[in-house]
């Protein structure tokens, strides 16, 4: 039989990017560290520890899909597709991207997903698109993100929209706050090209889509060979090709240089396809020389050379010399944060900014369409409950969804944010004592109760 150790985890396909915060998942509850009141008998102990534990199993585990309406198709990529939804009890509207689980293992994609899911779960940023829940169903991974209606830029690029400059400026400001952060996090995104830059109604960038970025600590650095080609940067493909030092967070603003010079164009600096192979790309690097449009100001070529600058030491790869540079010496990097700036471009209210064949294709072709999920779910259940449980078509796939269902860690920020404004019991994992985690064993008995618990 085939192993299920697709990635590098240990005894997992996916393994773990990073260690969880605790109160954001329902699988990483710190219980060795919560003490129960003093001269409690060992009985007593063992309760405290299950209320403990099973009041942040209720409180995180309350959203699943019941508690959205759906509302139309909006999108689809390699790993999933994404619906406009409204949640019934806030009446608030979000974006559900959702991943069939049995594709997801067929591609060899579901570490992707985990290591995305763990990612944004870790993450909050004005200049992000948010992750707020996360949750599953026996078909399918759940995340519901921000509802950003103003569209992505590259749907706008192919509408013929001109870019002016100082529109595009606001976009580099942006998206420099937004990498500044990634890289306060240990995170390279690995993919930013207008695909992945939404607009929100006001006409602010919002960064998404981190399937394939990466965490790197201090002192690492990546070495796969990661990314859409045109917008990937050539210290990449030089690794991929020496085996050399690797490449770190600078190839993020090589993406960033590589979208604005799109914007204000209408195409890329370099002629880079899918299908080029390396080798040729690396050439083509120390070949190729950017050619700039005449009709640009003096103050945005500058701009754009320091961001498409081939070595990355020389590169402009950090949001301390972004705000040092002459070319945006008047940006007042405050109002940026708090979107004081007004957008030139900001998208048309009146209308959806995304392909409308999408609900087409999602009502009419879809083979599992989301909106009859709920009757589809009980018959298959009612199928399963007479069909003998030992005549498993396919037990590595079986294997592998269970691994899936036991392994998912659902997510829900609405509740962080509850817990963090209204704290009832403060709980310092630095309080770990050998006592509190001696108590702590007779738990693994009641692990029926609560079965996310453990990690």
């Amino acid at each position: 039989r085939r192993s299920r150790q697709w990635g590098s985890g240990q005894g997992r396909v996916w393994g773990r990017v990073s260690p969880p915060s605790p109160l954001c998942h329902t699988r990483s509850l710190p219980l060795s560290s919560v003490k129960p009141p003093p001269g409690s008998t060992q009985v007593e102990a063992v309760f405290y520890f299950v209320i403990y534990k099973c009041k942040f199993f209720f409180l995180y585990l309350v959203v699943n899909f019941d508690h959205f309406q759906i509302l139309r198709a909006i999108g689809k990529g390699s790993f999933g597709k994404v619906c406009i939804v409204q949640k019934r009890d806030t009446e608030k509207m979000y974006a559900m991207k959702y991943m069939n689980k049995q594709q997801c293992i067929e591609r060899d994609e579901v570490r992707n997903v985990f290591r995305e899911l763990e990612i944004l779960q870790e993450i909050e940023h004005v200049f992000l698109v948010n992750l707020w829940y996360s949750f599953q169903d026996e078909e399918d991974m759940f995340m519901v993100v921000d509802l950003l209606l103003g569209g992505d830029l590259r749907y706008h690029l192919q509408q013929n929209v001109q870019f002016t400059e100082e529109t595009v400026k606001l976009y580099i400001c942006e998206m420099a706050l937004a990498l500044d952060y990634l890289r306060s996090q240990h995170i390279i995104h690995r993919d930013v090209k207008p695909d992945n830059i939404l607009l929100d109604e006001q006409g602010h960038a919002h960064l998404t889509d981190f399937n394939i970025a990466t965490i790197i600590r201090d002192g690492e650095r990546a070495t796969a060979l990661a990314g859409t080609k045109p917008y990937m940067a050539p210290e990449i493909f030089h690794s991929f090709l020496s085996g050399g030092t690797g490449y770190s967070f600078e190839v993020d603003w090589w993406s960033l240089g590589i979208m604005a010079y799109e914007l204000l164009r209408g195409w890329r600096p370099y002629d880079i396809h899918s299908n080029n192979p390396v080798e040729s790309l690396v050439q083509l690097f120390s070949t190729v020389s950017v050619q700039y449009s005449s009709a640009w100001s003096k103050e945005m070529v500058a701009l754009l050379r320091k961001l498409l600058t081939v070595n990355p030491e020389h590169r402009f790869s950090c949001l301390a010399h972004i705000q040092a540079s002459a070319q945006l010496s008047g940006v007042v990097w405050s109002d940026v944060s708090e979107k004081r700036v007004e957008p030139a471009f900001v998208p048309n209210k009146g209308r959806l900014h995304c392909d409308p064949t999408f609900e087409l294709e999602e009502m009419i072709l879809e083979s599992r369409p989301l909106h009859k999920k709920k009757k589809r779910l009980a018959k298959n259940k009612s199928r399963d409950n007479s069909k003998d449980s030992s005549q498993s078509e396919n037990d590595y796939l079986q294997e592998c969804l269970e691994a899936i269902q036991q392994d998912f860690v659902i997510f829900n920020r609405e509740k962080l944010k509850k817990s963090k404004e209204q704290p009832s019991e403060s709980v310092s994992a630095s309080e770990t004592t050998e006592e509190a985690e001696a108590e702590a064993e007779p738990l693994h008995m009641c692990s029926s109760v609560c079965s996310s618990g453990s990690s």
